[in-house]
């Protein structure tokens, strides 16, 4: 995955429908909570197994939900001048210090 081509294209997105003055951060930041609750949705009043095993609608509909977190996530690092990929790659370090066996 190419963060730096996906940052792209959306940027064109928003600037092709005006919409630079909507993603301040704390907008953006809400937005990915939405979208966050939205997927959380998809697993309410599921079981354990249930929530492993969705039917084929609602994994995609998960998929989507997903990707318009990533998406917000993308554009929230954006604003914010973060590097998601060094900032991901750093947490997995630390993870991997702080858990290691």
């Amino acid at each position: 995955m190419n963060l730096a081509e996906l940052t792209q294209r959306l940027h064109a997105i928003r600037d092709r429908n005006a919409w630079r003055p909507f993603h301040s951060p704390k907008n953006l930041a809400m937005a990915a909570s939405v979208e966050m609750a939205e997927l959380v949705e998809i697993f309410q009043w599921l079981s354990e197994d249930q929530s492993r095993q969705l039917p084929a609608e609602q994994l995609q509909h998960a998929g989507q939900e997903v990707g318009d977190i990533v998406l917000y996530l993308l554009l929230l690092c954006s604003e914010l001048g973060i590097d998601m990929e060094q900032v991901v790659r750093a947490k997995l370090a630390d993870n991997e210090r702080r858990f290691a066996q």
